[in-house]
């Protein structure tokens, strides 16, 4: 097997340090050859697009490797549709996907009725995750405090941009 190996953390205050040594042990244990790894710092797992994500489906289609191997499924993506999307894509170019810490294997029946029943639980623990931040926010409302910056001279004119190309960009 010839592996793509895929680390994402959502916040650039984390570190795929655990991911690599976890997935690195497991490849030499099982005797895999890594191609490429690809990592995503500060990304969301619900967003489609992500800037290694893109680099690691592109060189997929390529046939840069046979396998995709990630630490967890939720690293991938946490929406149904784009995980369902994902995998027949998968399917479709026979690459194998392994995530180490949740024994998931693609070629056997069982092995797809466990992503799939993995696949559900992840979008249903994002969208658990955003009715408590709504839930958080209403509450801090209902406490009469103000959210978001606060208004002032600085909003009659038009906001500059560079700073968050610069910050999102790069």
């Amino acid at each position: 097997m010839n592996a793509g190996i895929y680390y994402r953390v959502s916040t650039n205050e984390q570190s795929t340090g655990m991911q690599e040594k976890a997935i690195q042990d497991y490849c030499e244990r099982e005797n895999i050859s890594i191609a490429k790894e690809y990592r995503d710092i500060g990304e969301s797992g619900s967003k489609v697009s992500r800037p290694q994500f893109d680099k690691l489906i592109q060189d997929m289609r390529n046939k840069t490797f046979d396998t995709i191997i990630v630490y967890k499924l939720d690293r991938i993506g946490r929406s149904l549709s784009h995980l369902v999307k994902l995998f027949e894509e998968f399917k479709k170019k026979k690459i194998h996907f392994i995530s180490i810490t949740q024994a998931i294997n693609t070629t056997t029946p069982e092995g797809r009725m466990f992503l799939h029943i993995l696949m559900v639980l992840a979008e249903y623990e994002r969208e658990l995750t955003i009715v408590r931040i709504h839930s958080g926010l209403d509450r801090a409302r209902a406490k009469g405090k103000k959210l978001g910056r606060p208004k002032g001279s600085k909003d009659k004119k038009r906001r500059r941009r560079s700073g968050y190309h610069i910050r999102w960009t790069t």
